[in-house]
């Protein structure tokens, strides 16, 4: 599939995405090249008067910057009870609507994000799709850059692939927390993602892990067919 075609499916997902905002919403706005879409639909929305009230809590800098150049509303995570819904992308969604995200190296603010809405709704195009976690992303691991070596050395024992993300033109790539990313390729993909999850966040210096398991309730993903709504099961 082209780029250009891959791109209309994230647009068609994320304006399917807007059935679910209503006005006076609380919206967690994630991030990634689909959110970029929803923000900009979004924004028009809110600039003709179809939707009202609607503010946002923007899960990074770039998130933040993209949503304010589209006219929308943005406070802080603690500045709010609660939040109604987030809108957010994937880099990979198994049947059972458990996630691998941090390819845009936010996985910390939107995991931080999604454990406090009542909703979380994912949009991704078709080919995000996978059986088993892992096999088509590599897992993003946050980790303090301090000693970092140890925790290579753990997920290389538990058959990952290790490399420290780097920004193109050389330098370490550093998370808005300013902290590394492990991407963590599993050629046979992960055999327990659950475990994995549980293994890493004991691990002193790990900051978070790009494993979202449970915590999405919908997926909108857009394929070759069509729209296909996905929900999780109970």
């Amino acid at each position: 599939m082209t780029a250009d075609a891959t791109d209309g499916l994230k647009r068609a997902a994320a304006e399917r995405a807007l059935d679910w905002v209503d006005d006076g919403m609380v919206l967690g706005l994630g991030t990634g090249s689909t959110v970029a879409h929803f923000l900009q639909l979004l924004g028009e929305r809110i600039r003709s008067g179809k939707l009202r009230d609607v503010v946002g809590v923007p899960t990074s800098v770039r998130t933040g910057r993209e949503a304010r150049q589209h006219g929308i509303e943005l406070v802080g995570l603690a500045d709010v009870p609660s939040v109604d819904l987030t809108v957010d992308g994937a880099d990979e969604v198994s049947p059972r609507l458990d996630l691998i995200k941090g390819m845009g190296g936010a996985l910390l603010r939107e995991k931080m994000v999604a454990q406090a809405s009542g909703r979380v709704l994912i949009i991704a195009d078709g080919g995000k799709v996978v059986e088993r976690l892992g096999t088509r992303s590599p897992l993003p691991v946050e980790v303090v850059d301090w000693g970092y070596g140890v925790h290579t050395r753990f997920l290389e024992s538990q058959g990952a692939q290790v490399s420290v993300r780097m920004m193109e033109d050389g330098p370490p790539f550093k998370t808005d927390n300013g902290n590394l990313i492990l991407d963590c390729r599993f050629p046979d993909g992960i055999a327990d993602p659950h475990a994995l999850d549980v293994a890493l966040q004991c691990r002193a210096g790990v900051v978070e892990t790009g494993l979202f398991l449970g915590l999405a309730h919908v997926a909108v993903v857009a394929g070759a067919e069509g729209v296909q709504v996905m929900e999780a099961v109970p």
